[in-house]
């Protein structure tokens, strides 16, 4: 093992009840805002009060969703109006997609959004159903700095003003660093001043293993939580991968480079924060354990040894390939005389819904003696080994680390020796002889954020928030009236799910509030994406898209149903188109 960092980090909150509650500042007041829970800051600042500072702390993490949990009447609210921050070192929605998911926690409250100055305040007027009328200026508290690529970003930072100084000193207005400010650029100062070699893998295991208070805030919506610490995984993981590709000279979106595994590990704590980075080989491959479960009824991502237990139960000729840890990368193909369809999922692998939901499609097509199918339900293993190893102490983050393979590619892209986990599917491909590819995927569940490098995660602003559910559709072009075909008969089929429609039709109204997107195209009630390309070897390349990461219980049950759903009715619908063309 090589360690590149291992410091500590004053918490920013002790160090401010330290510093001003020392009995020099008596009578002094302060404003500060840090990234920290609601009850520690209250009770910081009652233990400035016992010194004589008058002192509000407040969040630096997504502050209007603060000022109207925590200071802002919301009884009787009628309608609120909020001009957000538009500045130049940022992108245009920026602070009006930090305001999300506000309208939703405001009890059918009208909400307007308008853009306003670059002075980094939300104007917020309230009016209320008996007259009342509230004014409020809310500060979002941001610094430009350089990134990892050498280009500026608007940082969420720590904050502090202050007035009523003894013997008439100035007032403060200045950036307060915080410790996960600290964490992140000294975790990210470690790794881009290494000495890398220049061959790929740069290393195995790149862990960044971090020990932090923060803020965990659920919100009683949907999935939504306000987690600092989900986003500095989401941050240290990206910002780590861009400067890998910026170094190799390739498009910060090329998803072939395999630097390694970069692991960043956050785990809650107290007091001081611990930042550790080494480079590690791998260990044997650990796969977390998990009840087994009634894949029916599941509520929760099964482990992968009962994945493998159900697909040994399955009729038909087994394959496998091999991950780059050594695990089975195993599929099986049943022929038919139906027409041949590949189904996988799993490919991203902190994206949880679709094995199941695989599973559960997959049995009922091969119930037909005539059904084509050829199935890998976890196309890269050593990312939901890590997925689940990571939930262990985060269940509900999104967990990106776990996406990729453990070379760090895409593993679509991966086609160079040795080939790993791709084999599966291209023997998957080789035996059935497939021209349509239901490959199951979702995405964050939640405000997916990425506040130390400007907020919105870069090259996924579109997956930023919760939209529904919907299908990318790609085809050869050749086949353009065929895919229209299909997904018109998909999506019918999918008309049949009970509360699909609404599930979806109430995350894009939220989503639409807080995005510049241009609406999806709706066919049947479900968003779809249509695209003409030659990528694929398939020419139809269906790809679901559910908010599942990550998600357990009811709403998982509801996302690998709805994923089972789909896998049949495209079955259903390229059966049927094929059949026509004979």
């Amino acid at each position: 093992m090589t360690v590149l960092l291992d410091r500590r980090f004053e918490s920013a909150l002790d160090r401010l009840v330290q510093e001003w509650g020392s009995g020099e500042y008596r009578g002094a007041v302060i404003e500060a805002w840090l990234f920290e829970d609601e009850e520690p800051r209250r009770r910081a600042e009652g233990l400035l009060a016992e010194a004589g500072v008058k002192a509000r702390i407040r969040s630096a993490y997504k502050p209007l969703v603060h000022a109207f949990l925590e200071e802002i009447d919301t009884a009787g609210l009628a309608r609120v109006a909020i001009r957000y921050p538009v500045h130049e070192g940022a992108d245009p929605i920026r602070f009006l997609s930090e305001a999300y998911p506000l309208p939703a926690l405001l009890d059918g409250g009208e909400v307007a959004f308008e853009t306003g100055g670059a002075d980094l305040i939300y104007d917020v007027r309230c009016e209320y159903r008996d007259g009342r009328v509230a004014d409020h200026a809310v500060f979002a508290p941001n610094r430009l700095r350089t990134n990892h690529i050498g280009q500026p970003s608007l940082a969420c930072a720590g904050w502090i003003k202050a007035t009523n100084l003894p013997d008439e000193a100035p007032d403060w207005d200045e950036p307060f660093e915080t410790e996960i400010e600290r964490v992140f650029q000294a975790a990210m100062h470690a790794l881009t001043t290494h000495d890398w070699p220049q061959q790929e893998p740069y290393a195995a295991t790149i862990a960044i293993d971090v020990t932090i208070a923060g803020i965990e805030r659920s919100l009683g919506y949907g999935d939504e939580v306000m987690s600092t610490r989900e986003a500095l995984h989401e941050d240290l993981y990206f910002s780590t991968l861009e400067w890998f590709h910026h170094r190799a000279g390739r498009a910060l979106d090329d998803r072939t480079l395999r630097p390694g595994q970069i692991v960043p590990d956050i785990r809650a704590g107290k007091g001081e924060a611990r930042v550790h980075v080494a480079l590690r080989a791998f260990a044997s491959p650990r796969d977390p354990a998990r009840p087994l479960q009634d894949m029916e009824r599941a509520d929760a991502a099964p482990g992968l040894p009962q994945i493998e237990q159900e697909l040994a139960a399955l009729p038909g000729e087994c394959f496998q390939s091999i991950s780059c840890e050594g695990r089975p990368v195993r599929g099986v193909y049943r022929a038919g005389s139906r027409a041949a369809v590949l189904v996988t999922s799993g490919q991203h692998a902190n994206e949880t819904s679709g094995p199941v939901g695989a599973f559960r499609a997959v049995r009922r097509l091969l119930a037909n003696p005539d059904a084509n199918v050829a199935f890998v339900p976890v196309e890269n293993p050593d990312g939901y080994a890590l997925h689940g190893r990571l939930c262990e102490n985060n269940p509900r983050h999104m967990h990106h680390a776990a996406r990729y393979t453990s070379l760090g590619n895409d593993l679509e892209y991966g086609g160079e020796e040795p080939i790993h986990e791709i084999g599966a599917r291209r023997k998957a491909l080789e035996l059935s002889g497939a021209q349509l590819h239901v490959n199951l995927h979702g995405y964050p569940a939640h405000e997916w954020a990425r506040p130390f490098t400007g907020y919105l995660p870069r090259g996924f602003e579109q997956w930023a928030l919760p939209k529904g559910f919907f299908l990318i559709l790609r085809y050869h072009p050749s086949w353009s009236d065929t895919a229209r075909t299909f997904i018109e008969a998909v999506t019918r089929g999918l008309s049949a799910v009970p509360g699909l429609a609404e599930f979806t039709r109430r995350q894009l109204v939220l989503c639409a509030l807080h995005s510049a997107a241009p609406p999806p195209e709706m066919i049947n009630d479900v968003p779809c994406i249509l695209m003409a390309q030659e990528r694929h070897p398939t020419p139809l390349t269906l790809i679901t898209e559910f908010p599942d990461e990550t998600i357990y219980g009811a709403a998982y049950r509801f996302a690998h149903t709805v994923q089972m759903a789909t896998v049949i009715a495209a079955e259903e619908a390229f059966s049927t188109i094929m059949d026509g063309m004979a």
